[in-house]
């Protein structure tokens, strides 16, 4: 009975998506590519332009840092609660449901920010905000590994969950426009970094003792941050070398022009001595005596 309920509710859902819901924000693909609003493309095309983006695949590995982790900790969080802070199987499972609690809000809360991170400092806003929740995810999942109280490790716990959520709304803040033309693609291969992650970090978590799992898993989702400074949607990389070097002839500007300045006054400085020097010799000879 316990799966007849979630089976029931996901099968209306679904009914309702096909529905009521559009296939984009700017409609349904078969309305727009009647109306020549939308080119054609087949799956096998749009397969192989998702693939060749070097975005996707950055996107994969961290979802699969963020998304990976929740599937991880969703299998994981009740035995560690029982063995290693000796609850019975019904605590341990209340307590790790606070993990899946944070969807609620975090998720949509880390979506919410990515736009306006947006609409503050355009797509490089969304590259903060994704490096800026990857960090802080990672450092949420070693501390709550180092927890060594019941409180301490539900507090760290919350902390955690709230930060992996927002990595996944962050994330999937990017993958729109990673390439609208094959979003469909884009968005499958990404997910599937999910459940890559997920694997990964059983593995992990099979070959070594729990603190120790969590450490290595917390420092792999703080390296995969640092991918965010490679991502280059529509055409913004997070840093423009060219606009960087225009930044820095610009301020050095002013300190050329104030150089340039002071050689200046020193050289018309030096002119006027040598001019006043010079009228001086020239008056002295005039009202020298002849011989």
């Amino acid at each position: 009975s316990v799966s007849i309920v979630p089976a029931v509710l996901s099968l209306l859902t679904a009914l309702l998506i096909f529905r009521f819901s559009d296939d984009s924000p700017k409609g349904n693909y078969d309305k727009r590519k009647r109306l020549n609003l939308m080119p054609p493309v087949s799956a096998l095309s749009s397969l192989c332009d998702a693939v060749k983006n070097v975005n996707t695949w950055i996107l994969f590995i961290q979802y699969g840092c963020c998304f990976g982790v929740e599937v991880t900790m969703n299998n994981a969080a009740a035995l560690y609660f029982k063995d290693q802070f000796n609850q019975t199987t019904e605590a341990a499972a209340a307590i790790a449901s606070v993990f899946g609690w944070m969807n609620l809000f975090a998720r949509g809360f880390g979506g919410f920010t990515s736009d306006m991170c947006n609409a503050k400092f355009g797509m490089r806003g969304r590259y903060i905000w994704q490096f800026i929740s990857f960090s802080l995810q990672g450092l949420a999942i070693i501390l709550f590994g180092n927890a060594n109280t019941l409180p301490g490790a539900i507090f760290a716990m919350i902390l955690f969950s709230v930060f992996v959520q927002f990595c996944e709304g962050s994330t999937y803040g990017i993958v729109p426009y990673v390439n609208p033309n094959v979003t469909g693609s884009v968005v499958g291969i990404i997910a599937a970094g999910g459940n890559v992650g997920g694997v990964a970090f059983a593995v992990m978590f099979r070959e070594y003792e729990y603190k120790t799992a969590f450490i290595f898993m917390g420092f792999s989702v703080v390296l995969s941050s640092i991918l965010s400074f490679f991502l280059t949607v529509k055409g913004t990389p997070f840093f423009n070398c060219w606009e960087c070097l225009q930044g820095f002839s610009l301020s050095m500007e002013p300190q050329q022009q104030k150089v340039s300045q002071q050689k200046q006054e020193k050289q018309e400085k030096a002119d006027m001595g040598a001019a006043n020097i010079a009228e001086v010799e020239v008056e002295y000879g005039s009202s020298a005596p002849q011989d």
